[in-house]
């Protein structure tokens, strides 16, 4: 007989059922999560609210104009691109020696194994990354390179101290704060060793022409932390240079008073620049020749993500938003020093000392990063920025309501693969077993000796407990039977003498013979015993 259909809801009800619910719940909990946050420091969010306070300007920067421009100001022409995912991916992007990963203000902690990650693209693939952050959520990444964060904010004296004047939209000006600081930076020199060059400022044909291994730059920051470079943890084969420092006053506002430590000269870091030395890579040679060239990786650790965002990177939004040129009347006023007046400034220098944004120096940074200078690599590559990979790290921000369960999602996806098409072939073949899944399947006459792999339901009919002896007794005889190759009769007409002269064994001759009712757990015992019988 066929087992007897019922109302009940079928097996594909309950996975699409199964399905949707795991989704909306999952969609509402992120959504809850991220209820109230607002993605800022992001490359493409051009919301007005937050406009200063994104990457807009420096993406435009360096992707926008001329695939080949040589004007920092006019865009240069990098391929942009953004990662969601984590960044434990990065080693297999397409020519990490020719990338740039930009990490910036990072809301979320990194784990071990993406710092590895990061350690390991930068040391062995030769990768490039600018890590910008005023918080310890970088500190994993850090110590992979013997670099520390202090979780908390630097500090400058209010009378001799490197903070920059602000004004409001009155031109009124705005109580100073001296954690609003600014350095002079060097591109790719130790600024505590710096011989030549040391009060030279780098203007911007020095950078189109990106001869900048002389020449310093005014660098603004907003409420910095320090970082400082762990000589117990220094690591041989590479080169280590703080690129901009704080004053030797500069205190980090961990406590109270005197509870306020200083670092000591030059010790208080803002830009710490890393390079290591990296063989064998494959890329494009002169002559057409593809094969191993040595090409530099660098990592470039900075104390504050402002420095990259809209109201400092851009000259024109930081003047619109009130911070005020060496030429202003308030420094003089309030007979403090700026950076064109400061003996660990330009001081006397011959040259312009006008702050161009800080644009102006992570443009001459990430163009002293690239390989546009390598030899050994085929002028077809390195004459054209398009060749080379600006990537920003979204994955570390916690983005809107809206967004973030879309961006959860493809993170996980593309935690799978890297590549773009694999990607897509993922999400196209989880939609496809889905639709595999709840498919209605045609009913069969479900007797029991078919094996129905549509249908997961127990036996109509359950074994009567009162009689498991007798179904083990019964199995048993008819392997006794099937051993000595008996057929139903002759093994009828044995005695009960002979039958047990067959089994022998006095454990299961007590089983076919004896009246007694054995319990569960005795059969238990005996069903083992069963199984070896005769073998």
């Amino acid at each position: 007989m066929s087992e007897e259909q019922t109302s009940k809801l079928s097996l594909e009800a309950w996975l699409m059922i199964g399905f949707v619910v795991s989704l909306l719940l999952s969609t509402t909990i992120i959504a809850i999560v991220s209820a109230g946050k607002d993605t800022v420091f992001s490359p493409y969010d051009t919301e007005k609210e937050y406009a200063n306070q994104q990457l807009t300007e420096m993406r435009s920067d360096l992707g926008e104009g001329e695939t080949n421009s040589k004007d920092p100001l006019n865009g240069l022409g990098f391929t942009i691109a953004n990662t969601m995912s984590t960044p434990m991916l990065v080693n297999d992007w397409k020519d990490p020696h020719r990338t740039l990963l930009v990490i910036a203000a990072p809301e979320k902690p990194f784990d071990a194994a993406e710092a590895a990650a990061i350690h390991s693209f930068v040391t062995e693939k030769g990768g490039k990354v600018i890590l910008a952050s005023n918080s310890t959520n970088a500190q994993l990444v850090a110590e992979e390179f013997g670099v520390k964060y202090f979780d908390a904010p630097v500090k400058e004296d209010e009378t001799t101290g490197r903070y920059y004047e602000v004004t409001d939209k009155d031109d009124a000006r705005i109580s100073p704060d001296t954690r609003k600081i600014w350095s002079v930076a060097s591109v790719n020199q130790d600024v505590r060793t710096m011989g030549n060059g040391y009060n030279n400022p780098c203007e911007t044909t020095d950078v189109q022409a990106r001869e900048i291994n002389q020449c310093r730059m005014p660098v603004l920051f907003h409420r910095p932390t320090a970082i400082q470079v762990l000589d117990e943890q220094e690591e041989t084969n590479r080169k280590v240079m703080v690129l901009a420092h704080a004053s030797t006053s500069a205190e980090i506002l961990m406590g109270q008073g005197s509870d306020n430590p200083t670092l000591g000269e030059g010790e208080t870091g803002l830009i710490v620049r890393i390079d290591y030395p990296v063989q064998d890579v494959l890329d494009e040679k002169p002559n057409n020749d593809y094969g191993k060239i040595d090409v530099t990786g660098s990592i470039v650790f900075v104390s504050d993500h402002s420095v990259l965002a809209n109201h400092l990177w851009s000259q024109d939004i930081a003047e619109a938003t009130g911070k005020q040129q060496c030429t202003s009347q308030l420094y003089v006023d309030h007979a403090h020093t700026c950076w064109n007046s400061d003996s660990e400034g330009l001081y006397n220098s011959q040259g312009d000392t006008t702050w161009n944004g800080n644009s102006l120096f992570f443009t001459a940074l990430i163009l002293d990063m690239m390989e546009l200078d390598n030899t050994q690599m085929s002028t077809t590559v390195t004459s054209y920025y398009e060749n080379f990979n600006v990537v920003f790290d979204e994955s570390r921000h916690v983005s809107s309501a809206l967004s973030m369960p879309f961006t959860e999602a493809m993170g996980a996806i593309v935690l799978l693969t890297s590549d773009a098409v694999l990607k897509w072939l993922i999400i196209l073949n989880l939609f496809a077993l889905l639709a595999i899944a709840i498919m209605v399947v045609p009913e069969k006459e479900n007797w029991r000796h078919v094996f129905d792999l549509t249908r997961f339901r127990e036996r109509p009919n359950k074994v009567d407990a009162s009689l498991y002896h007798q179904r083990v007794r019964n199995a048993f005889l008819s392997k006794v039977r099937q051993f000595n190759d008996l057929t139903r009769e002759e093994f009828a007409r044995k005695t009960p003498a002979e039958v047990m002269q067959l089994v022998r064994d006095p454990r299961l001759i007590e089983l076919v013979s004896s009246n007694r009712v054995f319990s569960n757990d005795e059969l238990r015992e005996l069903i083992p015993q069963v199984r070896r019988w005769g073998k």
